[in-house]
């Protein structure tokens, strides 16, 4: 065995690292972009309400995730969890799709920096602006663990400065308008269709649009692994994610939908998809109503910046959920490799690959590529959220069973058996009824069923494969590993 071998990941994120990691994983483009397409095509009502049942969603499945993770933190923890709790094929699948699902995020996010640096230097083609950001990107990532903490903390940190200034002056508006005789808050809650709009069809589109924005929200997971006291570190960074779910989302859908309207022409334009216009982004429309002649600047570089941090949280989580499978023999050796850091390099290597084809718009087309990278990363994350809560349902049964006591947790969930159940039928739901306009009425509609489709039949070949071949069969209760892990050692 090398000596690269016998290196192990470094215990260097601390409890600030984590925190801005959960809210700086899930506050990206899908907020300040794809936020205004949701009030547009489901109504403001339509979209608080989606984006409140999966805000519910995910505190549950966080809640989940943080029990799991606090008991057993490791970096390769969706993987890991389906591995122990559930079925051996089915936490090998769960684990790849965790990897290609980042990887591909990382290649969306810098498909979407095309669209944005073309605000600035309309001239430059988008090639240059994906290949410069990917580098930047690696080089962060390959530096120490504590190196990418610094730089996810700062990235993160702009985004909620960003969010809260954009909150006080929605407020001021909304406070302007209820002390004015002539207008009411309620006008654009009541316009035509308002507050729903567009049917359970718009409900579920839009769900999927909500979550695809609070994707990264459980990377918290990943993290446990290198973090410096998973028992402390991740209960904190659980129970905030809640309040910041109801600050970041919540209350600037409320403020999007009580000052545009969802007729507004500039939110149908988006809707029908000229993306990654940033004078369309409805953050930009409010803060240019408000005065802010430089709006359109600004939040072009807020976006930025969110794009650099959801690029390079998702480069972070998919090379150490690499790495880990690798450790444990789902994956070539050769990926589960360290430098003289700490650092996968070799899993680096492979995530970088698969970032790469945010290059394919050079022969395809930015918007072509754009959207199907985002229907893939969408479908992938609702299947990692459904592994969370088959994995926490059947491993506090297989405690309970083994007659560990729930008191002796460093962390307990709330709302057992509840929050897993819900977090599993609202994803179901979700999940299947995406597209299912594609496969009523006189002709199926193939293109759109694969697009939307394709990862469900990709996850369950690479499950039910590798579990043919090793005959491999549920974990019983009794046979669970629920033995908590020594977090005292470098892992």
């Amino acid at each position: 065995m090398s000596s690269t071998d016998l290196r192990k990941l470094q215990r260097k994120l601390g409890a600030r690292h984590l925190n801005m990691i959960a809210i700086g994983g899930s506050i990206g483009t899908g907020l300040f972009l794809a936020s205004g397409t949701t009030i547009s095509q489901a109504g403001p009502g339509g979209a608080l309400l989606a984006y409140a049942l999966i805000g519910i969603m995910i505190y549950f499945l966080m809640t989940s995730l943080g029990e799991l993770a606090t008991h057993n933190p490791t970096s390769g923890a969706f993987f890991t969890y389906g591995n122990k709790y559930v079925e051996e094929g089915f936490g090998f699948a769960l684990g790849w799709n965790y990897w290609y699902n980042w990887a591909i995020t990382v290649a969306f996010e810098l498909v979407a920096v095309q669209f944005i640096m073309k605000f600035w230097l309309p001239d430059i083609p988008g090639f240059y602006w994906s290949a410069l950001f990917l580098g930047v990107i690696f080089c962060i990532n390959a530096l120490t663990v504590r190196g990418f903490g610094e730089s996810e903390f700062l990235f993160s940190l702009i985004k909620v400065i960003a969010i809260i200034f954009f909150i006080i002056v929605g407020i001021y508006m909304i406070a302007n308008i209820m002390l004015s005789p002539t207008e009411s808050i309620a006008k654009n809650w009541t316009t035509g269709d308002a507050p729903f709009v567009g049917g359970l069809q718009a409900m579920i589109g839009v769900a999927m649009v909500a979550g695809f924005s609070f994707q990264g929200t459980e990377m918290v997971g990943v993290a446990a692994g290198e973090s410096k006291n998973p028992k402390k570190t991740i209960p904190l960074a659980i129970k905030q994610i809640f309040w910041r779910i109801l600050l970041f989302y919540i209350v600037c859908i409320f403020i999007i939908g009580t000052l545009i309207a969802y007729t507004d022409p500039n939110l149908n334009l988006a809707a029908e998809g000229t993306v990654g216009n940033v004078t369309l982004s409805p953050f930009t429309l409010i803060l240019e109503r408000a005065g802010f002649a430089f709006a359109a600047g600004m939040m072009n570089a807020v976006i930025l910046s969110a794009i650099l941090s959801a690029g390079n949280s998702g480069m972070y989580s998919s090379t150490r959920m690499l790495f880990n499978m690798a450790q444990n023999g789902k994956a070539p050796r050769w990926f589960a490799k360290l430098d003289r850091r700490g650092v996968p390099m070799h899993a680096l290597y492979a995530t970088t690959a698969v970032a790469a084809l945010c290059f394919l718009t050079t022969f395809i087309g930015e918007q072509q590529v754009f959207t199907w990278l985002l229907n893939m990363s969408g479908m992938c994350g609702f299947i990692v959220w459904l592994g969370i809560a088959i994995s926490h349902y059947r491993f506090r049964k297989g405690y309970i069973a083994q007659g560990y006591k729930l008191e002796d947790l460093a962390y307990r969930a709330k709302f057992f058996p509840f929050a897993p159940w819900f977090a599993f039928i609202l994803c179901s739901i979700i999940v299947l009824g995406q597209n299912y306009e594609a496969i009523i009425g006189d002709k199926i509609n193939w293109v759109g069923l694969l697009s939307t489709y394709i990862t469900i039949p990709l996850f369950l070949v690479i499950w039910l494969g590798y579990k043919f071949k090793y005959r491999t069969k549920l974990v019983s209760y009794q046979d669970m590993d629920v033995k908590p892990m020594n977090t005292d050692r470098e892992i």
